[in-house]
């Protein structure tokens, strides 16, 4: 089962003699279970790509479908639907809540997709004992590691069952011991959690824990490496 399956992608900025292609008919798939590392230089189109399989951003031309449906992306109203159903982000930024608890956070999430009362509070205390944060449920971003907040991020994304997960540079932040705690516990929850998983990076590291590495330069994609 795929997770996402993207086709002939295209995004354009301006019209006419001011058109700036940015995707040039990018095609991929992403498998649940299966972790692809995307890697790009500056201004290769990585992000604009990200953005456009995560439903923020509507693409000039071509067909997504998550989970097996296919997702329109010229109907905002539709769009946050299946961001909140469907999709989990981790950024680099964690992007922590910094007056809620690591449980709250992850919560905060859980409301937005429907899920109240205890059962938001017992789907928040499973995820974070799954990333190893169970002790530190209680604790706010202020008192927590970098790597102990981006794994709140991850159990945030996680929360909730969403097939898809999108992490645009999860280890920019994180010294490389962290780095690599985090890389590890994305591999085996992608493959656990049967959740397909896409990781945007700079960071070489990556490859190490991905099934395929896949390149983009100029807004068009190299040929899939499996590892």
């Amino acid at each position: 089962m795929l997770a996402i399956e993207a086709r002939d992608v295209t995004k354009t900025y301006g019209e006419g003699r001011l058109a700036v292609p940015v995707l040039r008919g990018v095609s991929l798939s992403v498998a649940r279970g299966e972790v692809v590392a995307l890697e790009g230089p500056s201004g290769s189109g990585k992000t604009t790509l990200l953005c456009i399989l995560g439903c923020l951003l509507t693409p000039s031309s071509g067909r997504i479908a998550i989970d097996g449906q296919d997702v329109d992306p010229h109907r905002a109203d539709r769009l946050w639907k299946v961001r909140r159903r469907s999709i989990g982000f981790v950024f680099q930024q964690f992007n922590l809540f910094p007056s809620l608890t690591a449980t709250e956070n992850v919560q905060y999430t859980l409301n937005l997709r429907g899920w109240r009362g205890r059962k938001a509070t017992r789907e928040a205390d499973r995820v974070l004992d799954q990333v190893g944060l169970g002790h530190r449920k209680d604790f706010r971003p202020r008192d927590l590691s970098g790597g102990q907040k981006q794994r709140v991020a991850v159990a945030r994304a996680l929360a909730g069952s969403a097939p898809l997960i999108l992490a645009d540079e999860p280890t920019g932040n994180l010294d490389s011991e962290a780095g690599a705690q985090v890389l590890d516990l994305f591999r085996s929850l992608a493959k656990v959690e049967n959740r397909g998983l896409m990781i945007v990076t700079h960071d070489p590291s990556v490859r190490s824990i991905a099934d395929r590495v896949i390149s983009i330069r100029d807004g068009q994609l190299t040929t899939g490496e499996a590892n």
